[in-house]
């Protein structure tokens, strides 16, 4: 166990892997103490791969969705792997430290990805190495927690190895399907890697706020943020999470499942779409991920399912839900053992993303215009 579940009002969630605080007795004050840059958030569902070897960015780029071949030292950014069918397989935050590149996945994520990695290795100067006894520490910037974090993070090369989310805007070579305003905008989130004796001294500092998972998944969920272990499945496009804003680059050239990205972003639709939901709160009903997200009261067609649900200390509670394109526009109802929750829709990624190549449509030979004849006059002088 890490030192932060030792720590006063620390509850543990049993349901996670590893040694997940779900919070420190008030999640709500945790919420707002993190979102202010005040608290820090042990991440005891990461896991840490470091990557070596003078070829590591260039075979990372290549066999990736992302653009990592120039990635310089101290910069961050997102990558997916994708099978050849353009589902997503693994999910990972990039760091480089100018010397080794650092992917931080989700727990259950980072030994299959570790193990897919090491084998598309070959003769490549690479080496794969999963670090699990490194620990990954979450905050938002601008406030003491980004202080605290910046000096206890491991920096073996010079570089401290924190990572900064991209998701609060499009990426270079990526593109946004949700039309408006994004709440990602204000997602300043970052992650810090340390290791054991630096995270024991941190969890002695007596002045230290802390704030648990619940915290920071609101956080994200409010966002809009995907996450590997709650918005993928074994179907899952990045067209529909919005992914391809901050983890997939367009123009980047060839790389497994990079054919279906390109048809379904320039000339299809994505089958599926993830939404924001805003749930009733008045019967404190709150559904669990996996939940069936049906289109009306009384009506029992499943269009959908709750991948993500949280409660905001704002916005109350609130779920992320990937849908059927199918799935109406409008309110819907989320169904639980206990009863029915009303839902109001909030559209993250339209039911007509993709197909952003202007491609001219063919006339059908129905309709094209006959051959004229010779023997019928075509212009008022001959008449």
């Amino acid at each position: 166990m890490d030192p932060f579940s030792a720590l006063p009002g620390a509850v543990l969630d049993t349901a996670s892997e590893g040694s997940v605080v779900a919070h420190f007795g008030d999640p709500i004050r945790e919420q707002r103490a993190l979102e202010r840059g005040a608290a820090l958030a042990p991440l005891g569902d990461r896991t840490v791969i470091e990557l070596a070897g003078a070829e590591r960015l260039t075979w990372l780029d290549s066999i990736t969705s992302q653009s990592v071949a120039h990635l310089g030292a101290g910069q961050s950014t997102e990558l997916l792997v994708l099978d050849p069918q353009g589902r997503v397989e693994h999910v990972a935050a990039v760091f480089d430290d100018g010397a080794s590149t650092w992917l931080l996945a989700d727990a259950a994520d980072a030994a299959p990805l570790a193990t897919w990695l090491q084998r598309m290795v070959f003769r490549a100067d690479v080496t794969v190495r999963v670090r699990v006894e490194l620990i990954v520490i979450g905050f938002f910037a601008g406030g003491d927690a980004e202080q605290r974090a910046e000096r206890a993070a491991l920096a073996p090369h010079g570089t401290a190895v924190i990572w900064t989310d991209p998701w609060p805007s499009i990426q270079p070579g990526g593109h946004q399907y949700h039309l408006g305003e994004h709440p990602g905008a204000g997602y300043h989130w970052r992650t810090a890697v340390v290791d054991a004796a630096t995270a024991t001294a941190l969890a002695a500092e007596t002045d230290a706020v802390w704030a648990g998972a619940l915290a920071a998944e609101a956080l994200r969920v409010a966002a809009w943020r995907p996450r590997w272990a709650t918005e993928v499945d074994d179907r899952s496009l990045p067209h529909e999470t919005d992914w391809i804003r901050s983890a997939v680059h367009l123009n980047k050239g060839c790389y497994r499942g990079q054919e279906t990205v390109a048809k379904v972003h320039n000339l299809g639709h994505p089958p599926r779409r993830i939404a924001a939901l805003h749930l009733d709160g008045s019967d404190d009903l709150l559904p669990a991920p996996g939940a069936p997200v049906l289109a009306g009261a009384e009506d029992s067609d499943e269009v959908g399912r709750i991948t993500s649900v949280a409660r905001h200390h704002e916005l109350g509670p609130i779920a992320l839900a990937i849908l059927s394109r199918r799935a109406p526009i409008g309110d819907l109802v989320v169904r639980t053992p206990d009863g029915d929750v009303a839902a109001a829709q909030e559209i993250i990624v339209p039911a007509d993303a993709g197909a952003t190549a202007d491609v001219p449509r063919l006339t059908r030979l129905s309709r094209r215009p006959s051959a004229p004849d010779p023997r019928r006059p075509s212009t008022p002088d001959a008449l």
